[in-house]
């Protein structure tokens, strides 16, 4: 018998520029379906910066497998802190889950400056 293997994902900002946890961003998630960005959800960070696997759901489709995007939306967020001098108005994060990867929790961290930022699979 086959179990269905449940993909996760969860996210997590820090603005690097004032050591916090960036809250209030916002975040849309998005899967490519025949060519197409179709959002599966859209949810702002808490005060810890982060959008937890509990608060996404299951949102993934099937077994997770596919390739996604997550947009920060960094320009309303630096507006909101009073920064007008910034060089990314909105960053998208793509990635992929294979069916090698499938069935595994996801964390898509955002490290933010106005200048810069990085990104990696965290856990």
């Amino acid at each position: 018998e086959m179990s269905e293997k449940h993909t996760s994902l969860s996210s997590h900002c820090l603005d690097t520029t004032t050591g916090k946890p960036a809250a209030g961003l916002k975040l849309t998630l998005q899967v490519e379906q025949n060519g197409e960005w179709v959002t599966l959800g859209e949810h702002s960070t808490d005060n810890d910066g982060r959008v937890t696997g509990q608060v996404w759901g299951p949102v993934l489709p099937g077994t997770g497998e596919g390739k996604y995007k997550i947009i920060f939306h960094t320009k309303s967020y630096f507006l909101g802190l009073g920064v007008e001098s910034f060089l990314y108005p909105e960053i998208p994060i793509l990635f992929e889950i294979t069916s090698a990867l499938a069935g595994g929790h996801f964390h898509i961290p955002l490290l933010l400056s106005p200048f810069g930022y990085s990104t990696y699979r965290g856990s």
